[in-house]
């Protein structure tokens, strides 16, 4: 699977890492090397990341899937429950 940023998020991420080099780390990185470190992260980075997203929504829905029973049961040949009359 090929990881991407969309347009949007991508030029959020270069802004955000070239602000991070030149606060934190002091250093005047030019476009194209944040443009290549950005790439590298996200595609070296970036499947740990979505493998670890992807273990927590199927925890969550086994969890879900768990419950499933409790939530939707109905009692079986109630009839004669329903009503003190039928009793």
């Amino acid at each position: 699977m090929s990881m991407e940023l969309d347009k949007d998020a991508h030029k959020a991420a270069l802004d955000s890492l070239e602000k991070y080099l030149a606060e934190e780390l002091e250093l005047d990185v030019g476009n194209l090397e944040i443009a290549g470190l950005l790439t590298f992260f996200v595609q070296e980075i970036g499947p740990s990341l979505y493998n670890q997203g992807v273990r927590a929504a199927q925890e969550r829905m086994q969890a879900r899937v768990a419950d499933l029973d409790m939530e939707v049961y109905e009692d079986e040949f109630g009839w004669w429950k329903k009503s003190p009359r039928r009793r």
